[in-house]
């Protein structure tokens, strides 16, 4: 936010990808993620599930739409209290040393635009592996394309975005723990899984991969998750605060919309919290 002749200005992110990784009209968009969102509770046993986390692929969405409808649909019982979504997914097109806040006000969608929680912002700006970059943010897909799904599901809701780039679990998981908070909070990881191989080799690899985030192990690699390092600080923070970790969806773009002689891997994955914290 800045100042000019006296009038507030309002810094707002334009999307970088809509009518590319997802249709750039607002009516078309709106409907795809609606059918994309059906299919998927029709489809998924949500168990009852209050996902406090969600681990969501960020490809184009007739590639993994529908695997990240499966998380997105477990949210619906919890649409009424989530007010803050903590986003983070790795940088893809410039080089951040730690977590990048975006430095502006709002997020634009074709869906309408979403506010930045900057109070949530400058709780952690001064951590010495938090920076701003208004340019990582600028041409980043995997944040992106995860809003207008949220938009979809949730009422009104602010958002904290984080652009990740070097960083260690341990860095990552201190950023979420400073975020946490409690029922009106909600943590989305974006990462793919393993990328261009032929399907079966993909099929075994993420299936690996699968078992590994099952077991909350933090030592992922860029091969197995583009998004390994996010995803690792989710998951040392999810053994601290005693969440347990959900499949709800594996599959890649052979299974979707691509040719199987060389696929990108993608999963669903939800967190809850157990009963106890013993």
């Amino acid at each position: 936010m800045f100042y000019y002749w006296g009038f507030v200005m309002s810094t707002v992110r334009q999307p970088a990808v809509a009518g590319a990784f997802y249709h750039g009209q607002k009516q078309v968009l709106a409907n795809d993620v609606q059918t994309l969102l059906e299919q998927a509770r029709a489809n998924i046993d949500a168990r009852g599930l209050a996902p406090k986390a969600i681990i969501v692929p960020h490809a184009g969405y007739i590639y993994s739409g529908p695997v990240a409808a499966s998380a997105y649909a477990s949210l619906y019982a919890e649409r009424d209290k989530i007010k803050r979504v903590v986003l983070l997914g790795p940088v893809h097109r410039v080089a951040v040393l730690g977590l990048a806040l975006p430095g502006v006000d709002e997020f634009a969608t074709p869906l309408g635009n979403i506010p930045v929680d900057t109070e949530a912002a400058a709780a952690i700006e001064n951590m010495p592996q938090v920076v701003v970059s208004t340019a990582a943010h600028a041409p980043e897909h995997s944040l992106e394309v995860q809003l207008p799904f949220l938009q979809a599901v949730l009422g009104d809701f602010k958002l904290l975005p984080l652009a990740v780039g070097n960083a260690t679990s341990e860095e990552v998981a201190q950023v979420l723990n400073e975020l946490w908070g409690g029922d009106e909070t909600l943590i989305v990881i974006s990462s793919d899984l393993s990328h261009f191989h032929p399907y079966e080799t993909a099929q075994a690899i993420d299936i690996e991969t699968a078992q590994e985030i099952l077991n909350l192990d933090n030592t992922l690699t860029h091969e197995q998750a583009c998004g390994g390092t996010p995803v690792n600080g989710l998951l040392l923070a999810a053994r601290q605060h005693h969440l347990r970790p959900h499949l709800l969806d594996l599959r890649n773009s052979g299974d979707t919309a691509g040719d199987k002689a060389s696929v990108v891997g993608y999963a669903a994955f939800s967190f809850t919290e157990t009963d106890h914290a013993h």
